[in-house]
């Protein structure tokens, strides 16, 4: 999937969803079940045992039309490896501009970390699709609001602190996207294999989002 088809796929759901777990089975229901739920995006961060090896084998098997990507991407050799391994885009928590580089050389979707005007502004100038605002707990939805005013062309997600009621905030705030974590994917749904469960959540979730 090219550079646009991975940005246009995750401004219409509005959610990237975000995990943390080492088992291809269940991984593989996870993806499909947030899928039916009408979010096409799930992020495997590499602090995750084996990353790479998940995004391989998940990339040969994912379901149609879902986006496999890369998260906590901090530096471009990790970026080529994850990008050879077949995920569809890359997110990091820091602004390395080599990584955006090597996304963008790749025709990748890349969404680099920002937390300062400055940062956001550079990021945005070398390439990023998305800016990841992380952490965005600890600014709110305000800071979106107030970002957008000078910087209204400049695409922002926030990350770190999203969940189900307040990613609508944030959106409403100028967020073109939220990345969602363990508020979304809850472990104790996962452990029981409740795909059906997690996909009803996500169809909320996304659903609350609007158009």
């Amino acid at each position: 999937m090219t550079r646009d088809d991975a940005l246009k796929t995750i401004l219409d759901s509005k959610v990237i969803a975000v995990i943390r777990m080492a088992e291809s089975r269940k991984l593989f229901k996870v993806i499909e079940a947030v899928r039916r739920g009408g979010i096409r995006a799930v992020e495997i961060t590499m602090t995750t045992p084996g990353a790479i090896g998940l995004i391989r084998a998940l990339a040969v098997e994912k379901p149609e039309g879902a986006l496999l990507g890369a998260g906590t991407v901090l530096d471009a050799r990790s970026a080529d490896a994850v990008i050879k391994a077949g995920a569809d885009f890359v997110v990091s928590p820091v602004l390395n501009l080599e990584m955006v580089r090597a996304c963008r050389a790749n025709d990748r979707f890349v969404a680099p970390g920002a937390f300062s005007p400055t940062e956001i502004l550079t990021a945005w100038e070398n390439g990023a699709d998305v800016v990841k605002v992380f952490p965005a707990t600890s600014l709110g939805p305000k800071f979106f609001k107030d970002i957008r005013g000078p910087l209204p062309h400049v695409r922002l997600m926030p990350t770190g602190g999203v969940s189900a009621e307040n990613a609508k905030d944030f959106i409403e705030a100028g967020a073109c996207c939220v990345a969602i974590g363990t508020a979304l994917l809850d472990p104790r749904t996962i452990e029981r294999e409740d795909w059906d469960a997690l996909a009803r959540k996500a169809r909320e979730l996304v659903d609350s989002l609007g158009d």
